[in-house]
């Protein structure tokens, strides 16, 4: 079986610290090697991969301001469908672009849907167009839009032995993500504040005007520390040493790796009931979903109701790089007859 993995070039594959669609598509990327398939990775050129790495895009256009989004996005997508002949599936992670592309090579199709943002309507038509081209996978039940049709539905999965089981943690809250409106830096701060917590925050500032206003006042290197983007060792550390992970988003959020991440590590989450919370949490036993500040607070109190280990377990059977892996390779094949 010869993939063509296609990744999004915002970041390198796999990121240095923030990247969840690269991420992901380096974790599949790499379990299929592992299985024995031809995969070829269409990423940036700094890119790293066990199996075949192809690259047009010299560096991710997040991290190099020479490198021009748009130009280097057409070429990029542009490389893989000039060399769809190669293989017997193309796997697209990088958006709704290459989708353009689908009609003009024979090659079956797949692409991983990494979500809509926080204005579906705006950018569902090119998915209605192809969609009768292209195999859609949704990465939540949560984020399947309506009047799209999917082949499957397949939730992220994670090397959970790459993060160190926590039985304790320590009193500290975390937060984890991105520093924007969405993703409830703000209500983390507040939630922690109310119950007398430490609150530690990591992630990159996406919104400098919200952190400039909501979130850097309060940031006093003791109540509330701010670390900045984190990645290898310290972001393993950094998940399981906490009490419960704050993640109070104000969006539909179409899956949440750092709350994966941090079940793995023991660590319980308490999140905004909203978009695929419910599938990732088991309310009252891997944490707890809430409606508001207020409620975050009140479990805030109850995490020892937690069994650490019930969290690790949850990631164990459910959230492994391994069965993501499975349902994937079951998909092509059903795919490539």
């Amino acid at each position: 079986m010869r993939i063509a993995m296609l990744a999004p070039i915002s970041w390198r594959t796999p990121p240095r610290h923030y990247g969840p669609w690269e991420l992901v598509t380096s974790l599949l990327t790499e379990a299929l090697v592992a299985r024995g398939v031809d995969v070829t990775l269409f990423a940036t050129q700094d890119s790293h991969t066990a199996g075949t790495l192809a690259g047009v895009c010299p560096a991710p256009y997040s991290e190099d301001p020479s490198i021009d989004a748009k130009v280097w996005e057409t070429l990029h997508v542009a490389h893989v469908f000039e060399r769809a002949g190669e293989f017997d599936l193309i796997h697209n992670q990088a958006d709704f672009v290459p989708l353009a592309f689908s009609r003009l090579v024979d090659t079956p199709m797949v692409t991983t849907i990494h979500g809509f943002g926080t204005t579906p309507e705006r950018v569902l038509p090119p998915w209605r167009a192809y969609q009768d081209r292209v195999a859609y996978v949704a990465i939540s039940d949560a984020d399947r839009a309506e009047g799209l049709h999917y082949a499957a539905t397949i939730h992220h999965g994670i090397p959970v032995e790459d993060f160190r089981f926590d039985p304790v943690g320590s009193d500290d809250l975390l937060f984890f993500g991105r520093i924007h409106p969405d993703k409830g830096a703000a209500e983390a701060i507040a939630a922690a504040s109310r119950t007398g917590r430490r609150l530690v925050m990591a992630g990159i500032v996406q919104d400098e005007g919200y952190f400039a206003r909501q979130v850097e006042p309060a940031i006093d290197g003791d109540r509330v520390v701010y670390a900045g983007a984190v990645g290898g060792e310290e972001r393993v550390r950094m998940l399981g040493a906490a009490r419960a992970l704050l993640h109070l988003i104000n969006f539909d959020e179409p899956f949440g790796l750092s709350v994966v991440e941090a079940l793995a590590s023991g660590t319980p989450v308490i999140a905004t009931r909203r978009g695929s919370m419910p599938e990732l949490i088991d309310h009252g036993v891997t944490g707890f979903l809430v409606e508001s500040v207020d409620e975050a607070v009140a479990a805030i109190d109850r995490l020892g109701e937690i069994d650490r280990a019930a969290c690790r377990r949850a990631v164990e059977e459910r959230f492994s790089v391994d069965r993501m892996a499975d349902r994937y390779l079951a998909l092509y094949r059903s795919l490539i007859g």
